[in-house]
């Protein structure tokens, strides 16, 4: 009799279990870098939306396991869509402001350019849009100011207590296209892949 309890007891436990983390992007918006995290309770449908580990969304006991889910991170707009896969799995796919998360990530390489250095022994995060040549530090937006220059043009900012900038001079090569360096006091950064 004990036998036929045990069974019972393990597969409610194993019900209750089974939300998961299982979607996780690293996505870069407005200079920031961000983590989302999705979590899907594939038995009861339950869904968690997880930015830089804060929650931003949560339905409880959903009975359709598929479908999409939006919410909005800054000024973007953001959908997990889920979709049934082979036997009883699903696969999970990012939409930012319209773009599968692959092809957004391919359009933010070709317009960002990030340099980390550190300021007063802490790491900062500069992130220049080579489209609109905003340049945020931080996550945050600076002031600049555009200079011509005989090479090409410098965005001069504040960053702390150092003046910076960055320089923009043709490659020279129709594909290689602009070279843009960063200038913090009179040392130059190396570009950050990350």
């Amino acid at each position: 009799m004990d036998f036929k309890i045990v069974p019972k007891i393990l597969s409610l436990i194993c019900f209750v279990n089974m939300s998961q983390v299982v979607g996780v992007w690293d996505i870069t918006l407005n200079g920031q870098k961000h983590l989302i995290e999705f979590e899907h309770g594939t038995t009861s449908g339950r869904r968690i939306v997880r930015v830089d580990g804060k929650e931003v969304l949560k339905r409880e006991w959903l009975f359709k396991l598929v479908g999409h889910e939006n919410f909005k991170l800054g000024n973007n707009n953001c959908s997990i869509i889920i979709y049934p896969a082979k036997g009883l799995s699903f696969e999970y796919s990012l939409i930012v402001n319209g773009k599968q998360y692959k092809k957004f990530k391919e359009n933010q390489s070709k317009i960002l350019k990030t340099w980390i250095v550190d300021v007063d022994n802490e790491p900062t995060r500069i992130v220049l849009e080579k489209d609109t040549l905003d340049v945020w530090v931080n996550g945050e937006k600076m002031e600049t100011a555009g200079e011509f220059v005989e090479e090409g043009t410098e965005t001069h900012f504040a960053l702390g207590p150092y003046n910076a900038y960055i320089k923009a001079v043709s490659s020279g090569n129709k594909r290689e296209g602009i070279i843009h360096s960063l200038i913090v006091g009179d040392a130059i950064i190396p570009e950050s892949n990350d």
